[in-house]
This record gives structure tokens, C-alpha cells and sequence, in this order.
């Protein structure tokens, strides 16, 4: 095993989680939540997807996307994707989000 020239690989500090990674990460905590909401819903979309066994192409077709778009989400390019459109395909591959207040 070969020792890095950086010294950043050297820090062993383990710092305890607050429970989101965005938040860790230094994001702002309002916009780190609404990150980690887009998240929970594309792994739960994927999930959904992949549960039934379809192709990336079948997708698309049952989200009313094209395909690109599909291999996005299944590649968790949450970047991509805004809450609103997360939560309407969410709809459209039968899952039934709520916000809880």
C-alpha cells in the first residue's frame, strides 16, 4: 500500500453525522434537506422501477419520459431533477408520496 503525498488522506477524525450527508457537507440546512428529499425519492422511484423489472426503455414509456432521462435517475443524478418533477413521476409509477408537516 502506498502512502498519499496529500496530507488529507492522513486525517483519521471520525466527525459524528447530523443525519443528512448535505449537511455534513456544509450545504445550508434548508437547501440540504430539500437535496436529501430529492434523493429519498429518486432511490424510492428507482426502486419501484427496478421491483417491476423494467427495462430503462419500458420506464420512460410508464413515466412519460424518454429514455436518457430514465438512465439519469437510475444513475442518481439527482441534479437533474427538481421536487416537483420527482414527485409527479412518483405518481406515475404508482407510488403516492405525502408531505407531513
Amino acid at each position: 500500500m502506498t502512502k498519499h503525498q496529500d496530507a488529507r488522506f492522513d486525517d483519521t477524525r471520525v466527525i459524528d453525522s447530523s443525519g443528512n450527508v448535505f449537511v455534513d457537507l456544509g450545504f445550508d440546512p434548508a437547501e440540504a434537506y430539500v437535496m436529501a428529499l430529492r434523493v429519498e425519492l429518486m432511490m424510492k422511484l428507482r426502486e419501484r422501477l427496478e421491483s417491476e423489472g423494467l427495462t430503462e426503455k419500458e420506464a420512460a414509456h410508464l413515466l412519460g419520459v424518454t429514455q436518457p432521462r430514465v438512465s439519469s435517475l437510475f444513475k442518481g443524478t439527482w441534479r437533474d431533477f427538481n421536487v416537483d418533477t420527482l414527485l409527479m413521476l412518483a405518481q406515475r409509477a404508482g407510488l403516492h408520496p405525502r408531505m407531513q408537516f
